[in-house]
């Protein structure tokens, strides 16, 4: 990881998780299904009542230790630094989900879709200001890169298939612990699908903006 210009990537990056926080508060109280990346945390948060900031860096810790399994001597101590930006993460969900706590989960399909869309949106912005940062990935990225870097399958794919895993997972829980799934509804194939669109839109018209004012500035 190069230092050059460190501070404002640091804050970039600090910005876009603070971006996915407030994604994954508008994704839950939308009540159509979390993201495939947060349907872990979000369900073990219903089945045992902690909280779910908590459980998200909790969860996204234990991607580390997968991402130390997957690479052995290949996996740098850089990277160990995921373990501190998944507990700022964690906070954030935190603080979106105490801040946002006075919205009401809406009755309206409609409406239930708009919340939907705004943490889409924040999601996607997110995940340009933190990406842009080119600090170290979020652990769940991780795994994908790891996985990518010892079979050579594209990252594209590794994605879906990891997407699928955790889903699946979540799906598990959910039914062993409720007899019924929670959490993982349409929005979760909605935002799997329309957050990469809008990231792809938000690149091309921000990105290199952002990357200049980030790396060369």
């Amino acid at each position: 990881m190069s230092t050059k210009h460190l501070p404002k990537r640091v804050a970039s990056y600090c910005l876009g998780l603070l971006l996915l926080a407030f994604g994954v508060t508008f994704s839950v109280r939308s009540n159509l299904g979390v993201s495939p990346v947060n349907s872990i945390p979000y369900v073990l948060s219903l089945l045992t009542g902690i909280e779910q900031g908590l459980l998200t860096t909790a969860v996204f810790c234990s991607y580390i230790l997968v991402q130390a399994i997957i690479l052995k001597k290949e996996f740098k101590p850089i990277n160990l630094l995921q373990i501190v930006f998944s507990s700022l993460f964690g906070y954030f969900v935190t603080f979106s989900n105490h801040l946002c706590g006075s919205l009401p989960t809406p009755s309206n399909y409609g409406v239930r879709l708009c919340f939907l869309a705004v943490s889409m949106v924040f999601v996607a912005l997110g995940l340009m200001f933190y990406l842009a940062a080119d600090i170290v990935p979020q652990p769940a990225e991780g795994v994908m890169l790891a996985i990518n870097l010892k079979t050579g399958i594209e990252f594209s794919k590794v994605k879906v298939m990891f997407d699928v895993c955790v889903v699946i997972i979540a799906a598990a829980i959910s039914l062993i612990g409720f007899g019924k799934l929670q959490g993982v509804r349409e929005g979760t194939v909605i935002a799997a699908i329309g957050i990469g669109k809008i990231l792809g839109i938000l690149n091309q018209k921000y990105k290199k903006s952002i990357e200049d004012f980030l790396h060369n500035m």
